[in-house]
C-alpha cells in the first residue's frame, strides 16, 4: 500500500516537472521573432542603403571589437576578458564558412538586437544586444546591407572561448535575457523635441554608452538602460579603466562641460576639460569623429539633461593655487616627470595637454585610469586622418610602483582636487594585468 502511494506520488510530481522543464528547454532554444521574416537571402541593395548602413556602423562602433590591427576589417579575433574566462569577438565579415555571409535579414536582426544566433545559439552580453534592441527597423536592415554588400568577406576561423565547462553553457543566457534585456525599440518621448530623441536614441542603442559608463550590478547587468534609471551613466570600473558620469556631475562628470564643448570633444577628441584617452580613444577614433554634426548635436543635449547627484559628486570643484615648489611626496616626480606638460599649477595646456586640476581622474574615488594611464601610456589620437603629436608616454619602466601612487596622489590631492590617495598595491595590481598602450591604434577605413 505505501509503496503504490508513494509511487502515485512520484508520479503527480513527475508530471510538472517534465512539464517546466519542456518549458524551459523551449525557453532557452527559441528564436525570437523579427519582423523580417519573410526577407529572401541574397538580395541586391542599393548603394544608398549600403551607405547608410556604413554610417550606422560607425555610429554603433562595430570596429571596436570586430577588429585587429594588421587584420582584415570586422574579421574578428579580439580577446575580452570576462570574470568567467576569455571569448573572443567573432568574424562578422560576408563569408560564408567563416563569417556572416549565409545569414539571412532575420538572422542578422536577432543576432544584434536580441544575442541569438542562428540555431538558436546565445551570444554572451559582450555584444551589447541590451543596447542594440534599441535600433530601428530602418537601421537594421541598413547595417544589413553594408555588411552583406559594403565590406570583402574575409576567411579568418573564429576563435573559441576559454571559458571552462560548465560555466561555459549557452542556454543560462536565456534567464539572463528573460531578466535583463529589453525586447523593444525605442521610442521616442512625446513630450521631449526630435533633437534629445535623437541623442536618446543614439546614447541608448547605436553609442551604447551604458555599456561603459553604466554602473553593473551582481550579475553583470548595467543597473538602468535609459535616464528613467538614475544609475544610467553614472560612471563605472571596466577593464581596468573608470569610464567616467556622463550626467550632469560637477566633480565626476559633465557639469562643467557646455554643449558645444561636448560636441567638440566627440568632433576633436579634445576640449578645454580633456583629451580622448583609454577605450574611449578607440571609440573616437573609429565612431564619433565620423557622426553627423547634427547627431553629435542630438548626443549633447541628451547628455546635458541628464541630472546628476550631488549626494555622490559633492560639491563642484573649485581651483585651487599652489607653491610653485612644494614638499609633499610625489611633488618632486609631479615636478620633474609631469610639469612640462601639465603645468606646475596643474593646468595644463589646453586643448593639447589636458588639465590635471580638475580632471574627473583626480576626483573620481576610483583611481584605476589614473593609474592605468601612468603605467601604459595612451593611444595615439587620429582626429581626421593625422595622427597628434602628443602623447602620455609609458611610465611603467621608470617608476616604480610606490612613486607612481605618490605621484598621483600629489596630483589628486592639489589644486583642490581630492580624489584621493592611490596605494602603491593597486598600482602592481594594473601592472600585472595591463599592457603598454599600443602607438599604432585601429583606424578602420571602410571602404
Amino acid at each position: 500500500m505505501n509503496n503504490r502511494r508513494f509511487a502515485r506520488t512520484a508520479g503527480w510530481l513527475a508530471l510538472p516537472c517534465l512539464v517546466a522543464a519542456g518549458l524551459l528547454a523551449w525557453y532557452v532554444t527559441r528564436e525570437p521573432a523579427t519582423p523580417f521574416e519573410q526577407e529572401q537571402a541574397g538580395a541586391t541593395f542599393e548603394p544608398a542603403l549600403v551607405s547608410r548602413g556604413e554610417y550606422v556602423a560607425r555610429l554603433s562602433d562595430c570596429v571596436a571589437c570586430h577588429s585587429l590591427a594588421g587584420k582584415a576589417p570586422f574579421a574578428g579575433g579580439l580577446e575580452m576578458a570576462t570574470p568567467l574566462g576569455a571569448i573572443h569577438a567573432t568574424n562578422i565579415t560576408p563569408d560564408k564558412s567563416t563569417g556572416i555571409g549565409t545569414y539571412s535579414l532575420a538572422d542578422f536582426d536577432r543576432a544584434v538586437r536580441h544575442g541569438v544566433a542562428p540555431g538558436g545559439r546565445r551570444l554572451y552580453p559582450a555584444m551589447p544586444y541590451p543596447s542594440y534592441v534599441k535600433l530601428s527597423d530602418d537601421d537594421i536592415k541598413a547595417l544589413y546591407a553594408f555588411f552583406m554588400q559594403g565590406i570583402k568577406p574575409a576567411n579568418q576561423p573564429n576563435i573559441l572561448s576559454d571559458i571552462p565547462w560548465p560555466l561555459n553553457m549557452r542556454w543560462p543566457i536565456a534567464l539572463w535575457n528573460g531578466v535583463f534585456a529589453p525586447t523593444a525599440t525605442y521610442a521616442a518621448k512625446p513630450d521631449q523635441d526630435a533633437l534629445w530623441n535623437r541623442g536618446a536614441y543614439i546614447v541608448q542603442g547605436p553609442g551604447h554608452c551604458g555599456s561603459c559608463h553604466t554602473p553593473r550590478g551582481l550579475a553583470f547587468n548595467e543597473k538602468a538602460l535609459d535616464e528613467a534609471g538614475a544609475p544610467f551613466l553614472a560612471g563605472a570600473l571596466l577593464d581596468g579603466w573608470y569610464a567616467p558620469s556622463l550626467r550632469q556631475d560637477p566633480n565626476t562628470g559633465l557639469g562643467r562641460w557646455s554643449e558645444p564643448q561636448i560636441v567638440q570633444f566627440l568632433k576633436t577628441g579634445r576640449n578645454a576639460h580633456a583629451v580622448v584617452y583609454g577605450s574611449m580613444t578607440e571609440a573616437f577614433n573609429n565612431s564619433t569623429q565620423f557622426m553627423q554634426d547634427d547627431d553629435l548635436a542630438a548626443i549633447a543635449r541628451y547628455l546635458k539633461s541628464l541630472p546628476g547627484d550631488p549626494q555622490r559628486d559633492g560639491a563642484p570643484w573649485q581651483y585651487q593655487a599652489v607653491a610653485a615648489v612644494q614638499d609633499a611626496p610625489g611633488a618632486h616626480t609631479y615636478a620633474t616627470r609631469c610639469a612640462s606638460c601639465h603645468g606646475l599649477d596643474g593646468k595644463g595646456q589646453p586643448e593639447w595637454m589636458p588639465p590635471l586640476a580638475g580632471a574627473t581622474s583626480a576626483l573620481a574615488k576610483e583611481s584605476a585610469s589614473a593609474i592605468n594611464i601612468t603605467l601604459n601610456g595612451s593611444q595615439r589620437v587620429v582626429a581626421s586622418g593625422v595622427p597628434d603629436a602628443y602623447r602620455m608616454p609609458v611610465f611603467r619602466e621608470q617608476l616604480s610602483d610606490p612613486e607612481i601612487a605618490e605621484v598621483l596622489s600629489y596630483v589628486r590631492s592639489t589644486w583642490g582636487n581630492n580624489g584621493g590617495a592611490v596605494d602603491a598595491n593597486a598600482v602592481g595590481k594594473l601592472r600585472g594585468h595591463t599592457d603598454p598602450a599600443s602607438s599604432s591604434p585601429i583606424i578602420l577605413h571602410m571602404r
